[in-house]
């Protein structure tokens, strides 16, 4: 470039741009049911005087990734954790607002949040094995519901669902904690779909994992949704858009910008503030 040239200052931005939308399969992926599990309407949050979500309305499909996307603090999970009613357990936090499942709101009295987790599975951030055993961890929610099948059975079909059998079935009854990361989490996703739930959460289920690692739990994901619908908060674009059939875009104040396929929104998005997110010229 001779001295005279100006540099392109949106060059940089426009490769991230097409650096997140590189994942993105050719047309549109053939999967999913055409149903709705999660009918989202109004769903407001506070922390005691702090709106941490305003107006949240989406629908959520059956057997397909929605990926949450936007900068830290923006409310996604917070809105993944109003889903399976986790922020019930914090004294200070308010939610209004519906989250109907299959037509009914997880939020009606007389729904049990107990019940209600046991058909909405969690990973989180970092791996959180129990100190027992590789099939002991599997087995603990079959047993705490009293499953009268054969748990040996379902064990082995979770830990062949989190791509982990054939790497452990030799020492079951060695502890979980004693695994890699990565096969900490995969284990932990065993433990996850054993109830075989109607949806799975991932808060950032790979942020803590090396690159080999986050690439096993993408494929796992993308397997999945194959029997399971999932919804993943991740703050890595690329991922989002590798893995997702569906993706929301949180930005600050807790506002859901813009939601729709993943395709449209890393290629050609309604918001201009979707589009500067996505292109790094914030967040």
């Amino acid at each position: 470039m001779s001295s005279d040239e100006t540099a392109d200052p949106t060059a940089e931005t426009e490769s991230l741009a097409r650096s997140a939308a590189a994942g993105l399969q050719e047309g549109t992926r053939k999967r999913g049911t055409g149903k709705t599990v999660l009918n989202v309407r109004d769903i407001n949050v506070w922390y005691g005087e702090t709106k941490a979500l305003s107006d949240i309305t989406m629908e959520i499909p059956e057997r397909e990734v929605t990926a949450l996307i936007g900068p830290s603090g923006c409310g996604k999970s917070t809105f993944l954790r109003c889903i399976n009613r986790m922020n019930d357990l914090i004294d200070s936090c308010r939610v209004e607002g519906e989250i109907r499942m299959y037509g009914k709101n997880v939020y009606d009295e007389d729904v049990d949040p107990v019940a209600l987790r046991r058909k909405v599975g969690m990973v989180f951030q970092k791996p959180n094995p129990f100190p027992k055993s590789i099939y002991d961890n599997v087995a603990y929610g079959l047993k705490i519901q009293g499953y009268d099948g054969d748990i040996d059975a379902r064990v082995e079909e979770s830990l062949r669902g989190a791509a982990l059998w054939d790497e452990v079935k030799d020492q079951l009854d060695s502890s979980g904690l004693d695994l890699s990361g990565g096969q900490q989490q995969r284990l932990c996703i065993a433990r996850a779909i054993a109830p075989d739930p109607d949806l799975v959460l991932m808060d950032e289920p790979a942020s803590a994992l090396d690159p080999v690692a986050t690439s096993k739990i993408e494929d796992l994901i993308d397997d999945l949704a194959e029997e399971y619908t999932v919804v993943i908060v991740t703050h890595n674009m690329q991922q989002a858009a590798r893995i997702s059939d569906k993706t929301a875009v949180f930005l600050t104040g807790g506002e859901l910008v813009e939601f729709g396929e993943t395709g449209s929104i890393f290629e050609n998005p309604d918001s201009d503030r979707v589009e500067a997110y996505i292109t790094g010229k914030f967040g």
